[in-house]
């Protein structure tokens, strides 16, 4: 075990794991754990490729300014590097990505300039375009352009190529691989075709990308749709890209892909991100087709961490229509966090209006039900309590009975989802009831939620 003298050096020698537990039909998969990298993605390899080619080349040195756009981790990876050597580092996130990201970048030094994430290349507020004209506009910055440097893809002949080759003692039968920048493609099949030419390349690509249909049928469609997987997928072809070893593409919904990657962590016990569970799909599948046995790599790109509060939080995942409850019919179908499951978040009579409050932070809810035991008591809410401490913060001592709204008007659970919009309108939640028997709150948000998923 030796000391490192920077961070930068961890990057690259990532483990391979075997997976034990998967449905893999009569093949065997192995993961390249990406995760394991300082930043926890695969963009620390081209991070510090790109910057370090950069200033090889002569065109930057410690003290300038970096920019670049990035839809996943590059921003990291290039975060991680540019901390490390003494650059100011601008970055142009669309609004998709994940407030772990964001807040990892800013916590590393990164400026972090959100766009918007439902407009095309070519658009001024497209992530790409915007950093290119600040770029452009900031005296002495350089662009790192990520799509268009070729040190991206070289990063992966040069360690990410050699290092799966060497673990799997040369015998590789197909890798599968997700494309954003195309580095990670581009790189590795220009290693594999030098080094193991009959390995076979599969390309895994979010529903809503117009990668899959290009390589399955050679159309390339001006009309990309939008997904919620992040880092990987395009609306164009980036101009590093190689494709010409890519024979199959699968396209992958969200839902199969964040279910991918759940299933990952509860089988393997591997954590990984949203562009993982795309990967894992695309393998899973390949896998399952084949009527011989092969060896598939496929990578972790990044760590499950950036992805908390998304598709690991239940809530989240229901509230967007990938994972299901049982319907029922009436108002219990509305209901996030239902009593009976235990998922209600609520406070007793006699708890400090300070833990109710600490609870309101924590959970990221205005309000509380009180609960004495099982049986409904009251209703506190964030104005209940501002409107108790206001004049004397001392007050947040007091207990929670003092400040609660006992007068409650129930819904029964069988009433029409019309009868909620009352309710609201008086700026009070819907407190469901059947009989004697609390079920949980119905929130406008609630509502907003059931009848976006409608639509799907």
């Amino acid at each position: 075990m030796s000391v490192h003298q920077s961070v930068l050096e961890l990057i690259g020698r990532t483990p391979m794991v075997r997976a034990q537990r998967l449905d893999v039909g009569p093949c065997e998969l192995f993961l390249k754990l990406e995760s394991a990298n300082p930043g926890g993605s695969v963009k620390d390899r081209i991070g510090l490729s790109m910057i370090e080619g950069a200033e090889k080349a002569g065109k930057i040195r410690s003290g300038d300014t970096l920019v670049e756009g990035t839809a996943g981790n590059t921003g990291l990876g290039l975060a991680l590097v540019a901390q490390q050597k003494g650059y100011r580092l601008i970055l142009v996130v669309p609004d998709k990505m994940s407030r772990e990201k964001i807040f990892n970048l800013k916590a590393m030094g990164a400026e972090v300039v959100l766009t918007r994430s439902d407009v095309a290349k070519g658009h001024p507020e497209y992530y790409q375009d915007m950093a290119e004209r600040i770029a452009r506009e900031t005296p002495g910055a350089y662009f790192i352009n990520q799509f268009g440097n070729p040190d991206n893809p070289a990063a992966h002949i040069a360690s990410t190529g050699p290092e799966i080759l060497e673990q799997l003692d040369g015998k590789v039968d197909a890798i599968v691989v997700g494309c954003g920048s195309s580095g990670t493609l581009s790189g590795l099949s220009k290693f594999f075709a030098e080094h193991s030419p009959n390995t076979e390349f599969v390309l895994a690509d979010p529903v809503g990308s117009i990668l899959a249909q290009y390589i399955n049928e050679g159309t390339l469609s001006t009309k990309s749709g939008s997904w919620m997987v992040e880092g990987i997928g395009e609306d164009f072809l980036p101009t590093i890209s190689d494709f010409t070893r890519v024979k199959k593409a699968y396209a992958i919904p969200d839902k199969e892909s964040f279910l991918a990657a759940r299933e990952l962590l509860a089988k393997e016990g591997i954590l990984g991100g949203s562009s993982t569970g795309t990967l894992l799909a695309a393998a899973l599948r390949y896998c399952r087709e084949q009527t011989a046995p092969k060896r598939v790599v496929t990578l972790v790109c990044d760590t499950g961490n950036k992805y908390l509060s998304k598709m690991y939080n239940d809530y989240w995942m229901l509230d967007n229509g990938f994972i299901e409850r049982e319907q029922h019919g009436d108002l219990r179908d509305l209901l996030l966090r239902p009593f009976a499951q235990r998922d209600t978040v609520v406070v007793g009579p006699n708890e400090l209006l300070m833990t109710a409050y600490t609870r309101m932070k924590l959970y990221d809810v205005s309000q509380l039900p009180v609960m004495d035991g099982s049986r409904l008591v009251g209703i506190l809410d964030e104005s209940d309590v501002l409107m108790h401490v206001h004049a004397d913060e001392s007050k947040f001592r007091d207990a929670v009975s003092t400040a609660m709204i006992t007068n409650l008007q129930m819904l029964d659970v069988r009433s029409p989802i019309e009868s909620l919009l009352p309710v609201f309108d008086r700026g009070h939640v819907a407190i469901v009831v059947d009989g004697e028997q609390f079920l949980g709150l119905i929130t406008r948000i609630d509502l907003l939620n059931y009848l976006r998923r409608k639509v799907h």
